[in-house]
């Protein structure tokens, strides 16, 4: 099933191309501008031309810099010196508190008990306060909230807030100068803010490449929302894309997804390790379980993509290595 665009004027969505651009500017001289890969052994398997945005090699392991530093670089001078507050499984929480260091901004985060150790090290490393919870009993926009109040700190949310729908989709921006037109742009989808940039972004530089999300298959909200027309809300989904452990969509991200985007696909968790071990041994690059999920969909087969020139997002390589042996030795001795 797919939700084309409409033929109608669309209405004033919460970011424009010219965000995009704007946050472009400012991230310009701190966010790295990341590689664009290609391999000919995935262009034969797939029959199409695949171009792999590489933001398992951004600053802090993932494209979510770009958004974090956007946004904390227009607070006012009052919210900066008041900090800022955020919650992530990972990769939200490493920008965050990366970004806030850059711009000499206090900040508390807080992450689940069971995020992965090399994500807990780095976003301490950073300089972060972290505060942690229990994913699948806690709150935690509530939580955060009350921090937020408590402490007089500037929640910034992983995903539901223009200024980092705009931040991440300067990867989009990127990829397109790059390779020009595409005829398809991939992205990974967990609360929309990475898709949702970069369907603002794809709308206006390659006005005919089709957009498409993809999701792990536990946790279909994105999906599920874009069908029903109305944003559907999950228990936390249990899969090894952390970052993708998502309960629904934003309202902002929603809005954006439901005029620009033209479908969400699922895979599961085992195309994803597939995916993982394709990436280490053909690509010789690390990416994480999230990381993968756009590549899956067009390596596992689960879009058409034969004589197509495709954009994928690679967007995080923050992976705990002794997860990512485990990983790859069960698949391996599941085969055996």
């Amino acid at each position: 099933m797919t939700n084309a665009r409409p033929a109608n004027p669309s209405p004033k969505l919460p970011i424009s191309f010219e965000d995009v651009a704007a946050a472009h500017e400012r991230i310009r001289a701190v966010a790295h501008r990341t590689p664009v890969l290609t391999s000919a052994t995935a262009n034969a398997a797939t029959g199409a031309e695949l171009f792999f945005k590489a933001e398992n090699l951004q600053r802090a392991g993932a494209f979510k810099i770009r958004g974090a530093y956007n946004a904390i670089s227009r607070f006012t001078p009052e919210q900066k010196a008041g900090g800022v507050i955020a919650f992530s499984s990972g990769n939200h929480a490493q920008a965050i508190a990366l970004a806030a260091r850059l711009l000499g901004v206090q900040a508390v985060i807080l992450m689940p008990q069971d995020a992965s150790a090399i994500k807990l090290r780095a976003t301490r490393g950073y300089g972060a306060e972290v505060v942690l919870f229990d994913r699948y009993r806690d709150d935690r926009e509530a939580l955060s909230k009350r921090i937020a109040q408590e402490r007089g700190m500037t929640l910034i949310p992983p995903f539901d807030h223009p200024d980092v729908m705009a931040g991440q989709g300067t990867a989009a921006k990127e990829l397109f100068e790059e390779t020009g037109p595409l005829d398809l742009l991939v992205a990974c989808l967990g609360g929309g803010g990475l898709l949702s940039g970069c369907a603002v972004t794809a709308h206006a530089m390659s006005p005919g490449c089709r957009v498409i999300g993809v999701e792990p298959e536990a946790g279909n909200d994105g999906q599920r929302s874009l069908r029903a027309e109305e944003i559907v809300h999950i228990d936390t989904p249990r899969t090894i894309a952390d970052g993708a452990q998502t309960q629904h969509l934003g309202q902002h991200t929603f809005a954006v997804i439901r005029e620009r985007v033209d479908d969400i696909v699922t895979v599961s968790d085992a195309e994803l390790v597939e995916t993982m071990k394709f990436f280490a041994s053909r690509m010789k690059m690390v990416a994480e379980p999230t990381g993968c999920l756009a590549a899956a969909a067009v390596l596992q087969g689960k879009l058409d993509v034969k004589g197509k020139r495709v954009g994928i997002i690679v967007s995080g390589g923050n992976v705990d290595l002794q997860l990512f042996a485990r990983l790859i030795q069960e698949s391996e001795g599941g085969a055996a």
